[in-house]
């Protein structure tokens, strides 16, 4: 690594027991959203006044058919956009005097890896976010390699970030993710591309964090497998919310709103979950 380390409502309450055993011990949410709006220059409604709550330790799909919102509520978690409403992350109100402190309670997932990958060397970008966040240059390092490790990208560490497949570009921009250490998740299609293998030692992976997950996804069966909970947005709103295995399995809900169900699974497999 270089020196520069040193340097319209369908919507049902979630079941409770679905939710973080956290919650109850702090009273404050994860993630909690009142009333969020937001339109873009050309006049995009794209936020139509959504809210949503998720507490601590809960993995959250977010579900919904192209252009229903899902990449611009992830980008607001952070303060990237920026529109009308109320968001607070672990009771932590964002406004411009607390953006940095609450971008380092959330690890953000772009749809694009290309958008968070920059730097010369895949261990360049993996330190990036702990250099950022003003970490020794030992633990800094230590954390990049710790989360290549996680994404099976350690042998990857000198390479170019471009010269990358996209998959791999990928599992290096989780890594991005993982290295900042924080106690939330916003993943936007983190299955997408990935070939089975890979897949499958993502949800591994993503199974094996202890941490607060908000997954916006196309991959239903990755919803259904990972994540007990489910909010579907249409139209810039919560148009359901609830147990995964249900809302999964309702074709004519999901059909309202561009998804197709899943199969439902057989006795074995459900014993098995």
């Amino acid at each position: 690594m270089t020196s520069s380390i040193g340097t319209g409502r369908d919507a049902a309450p979630a079941s409770p027991a679905s939710r973080g055993p956290a919650a109850a011990a702090t009273g404050a949410a994860a993630i909690e959203i009142g009333e969020l709006r937001f339109a873009y220059p050309d006049g995009t409604e794209a936020l139509r006044g959504l809210g949503l709550r998720i507490e601590p330790g809960e993995k959250v799909a977010l579900l919904g058919p192209n252009g229903a919102g899902k990449s611009t509520l992830m980008l607001h978690l952070v303060g990237i956009l920026r529109g009308r409403g109320d968001i607070r992350v672990l009771g932590l109100p964002l406004t411009d005097s607390t953006v940095k402190a609450v971008r380092a309670q959330v690890g953000l997932l772009f749809s694009n890896p290309d958008d968070q990958l920059f730097s010369p060397t895949v261990l360049e970008d993996v330190a990036y976010g702990p250099l950022y966040m003003g970490l020794p240059p030992d633990e800094v390092l230590a954390r990049a390699r710790r989360a290549l490790a996680d994404v099976g990208m350690e042998a990857y560490e000198a390479r170019a970030p471009h010269h990358l497949s996209l998959g791999q570009k990928r599992r290096v921009a989780i890594a991005t993710v993982l290295s900042m250490g924080a106690p939330i998740l916003a993943l936007d299609e983190p299955s997408a591309s990935l070939d089975p293998a890979a897949r499958r030692e993502l949800i591994q992976l993503l199974a094996r964090l202890d941490r607060t997950m908000l997954i916006s996804t196309h991959d239903l069966a990755l919803a259904r497998d990972l994540l007990p909970r489910t909010v579907i947005m249409d139209e810039g709103r919560v148009v359901a919310d609830g147990p995964s295995a249900t809302l999964l399995e309702d074709g004519p809900l999901l059909a309202r709103h561009g998804l197709e169900a899943l199969e439902p699974r057989s006795p074995q497999a459900r014993a098995s979950h």
